[in-house]
């Protein structure tokens, strides 16, 4: 059990939170943050603590956070380990962004007061950068620059209880599946939040027990990480695609903002269909709850024969609180529980 009290920094990004870990309590051993997430994964004492801050009563079924650990040389400012009620992720866009303000909040990488600064970040899948953007001595932006993301497969049909999904696979640091809610007879709104999870839940358990989301280079990333429902906006008079969209993630979590990743698998999405590319147009991504992300093509690049995009995603994130959780020795209900 753990004693220790466990110290967070709260921020929410579009309304997504993300509760950060300074100092784990506990060993998070490895040779790269790669390898810790993998000896995580099998780590009683690393899954006791997410267990701890996700569950209820001191978090909930949709809570995510990160552990920060030493990054890979460097190169990089920091390392990180996301969580969520379900484990450890290998990429996590919004929490990258919440990474950047923190570290500059707590004067970990020195800012100026106006101008620019990027905090790089090691996580699982890559190296990351969140550039962060001050005016007045706050920050009022930072763009999160993802690894190279591209297209797995596309019209992958997928049968579920309100018909056959035509799914497309895209790697953004994780593998998801992108499907027009419209499809499925669904708008992307919180009316429709129990049936978007059911269906999101279905297609991701359909396509990973079909074996389709394969990595192409590291079998450690494959697995459909989420399913992202979205819909048509339409196009501004500027170009600008409008989309909206739901990413239901892991086992049935939804993420409250557009989705950091998700938002690159989209454009990956998107460049491959020619409509938007480097120098624009630009993607408008909204949430479910109505936050937007601007998600941009910066660069292009190639993975082993696969065409792919350098994709950055801009919003902002909020600090919301800082806590010190601790453990009653004689309290039944440790790590606690999740009722969804």
């Amino acid at each position: 059990m753990i004693t220790q009290t466990v110290a967070t920094t709260d921020y929410h990004t579009a309304g997504e939170p993300f509760r950060i870990v300074a100092e784990p309590p506990v060993p998070l051993p490895g040779d790269s943050v790669a390898d810790r997430r993998a000896r995580a994964l099998t780590s009683t004492d690393a899954q006791e603590l997410r267990r701890l801050l996700c569950s209820e009563p001191r978090g909930h079924a949709d809570m995510y956070g990160g552990f920060v650990v030493p990054p890979d040389d460097d190169g990089a400012h920091l390392g990180v380990l996301f969580w969520h009620k379900d484990g450890f992720s290998t990429a996590c866009g919004h929490g990258t962004i919440a990474l950047g303000a923190w570290a500059v909040d707590t004067g970990l990488v020195a800012a100026p007061d106006d101008g620019t600064v990027d905090v790089v970040v090691d996580v699982p899948s890559g190296r990351v950068t969140a550039r962060v953007h001050r005016a007045g001595g706050r920050t009022v932006g930072v763009d999160f620059v993802n690894v190279p993301s591209y297209v797995l497969a596309r019209d992958v049909a997928v049968p579920t209880a309100r018909g056959t999904a035509s799914a497309t696979l895209t790697y953004g640091g994780a593998i998801y599946a992108s499907v027009d809610a419209a499809g499925l007879g669904l708008s992307v709104d919180p009316a429709s939040y129990a049936d978007l999870i059911a269906v999101g839940r279905e297609i991701k358990h359909a396509l990973d027990a079909g074996g389709r989301a394969v990595h192409p280079t590291d079998p450690r990333l494959s697995g459909v990480y989420g399913t992202i429902l979205f819909e048509e906006l339409g196009v501004d008079t500027a170009g600008t695609v409008r989309q909206r969209n739901v990413t239901v993630f892991a086992d049935g979590q939804v993420d409250r903002s557009p989705c950091g990743s998700g938002t690159c698998a989209r454009l990956a999405v998107l460049a491959d269909d020619g409509r938007v590319g480097v120098g624009g147009p630009v993607l408008e991504h909204t949430s479910i709850v109505g936050s937007t992300f601007t998600g941009a093509v910066v660069g292009t690049a190639r993975v082993g024969d696969l065409p792919a995009v350098i994709p950055q995603v801009t919003g902002t994130a909020y600090r919301t609180g800082e806590h010190r959780f601790v453990v009653d020795p004689a309290d039944t209900l440790v790590p606690g529980f999740v009722l969804r």
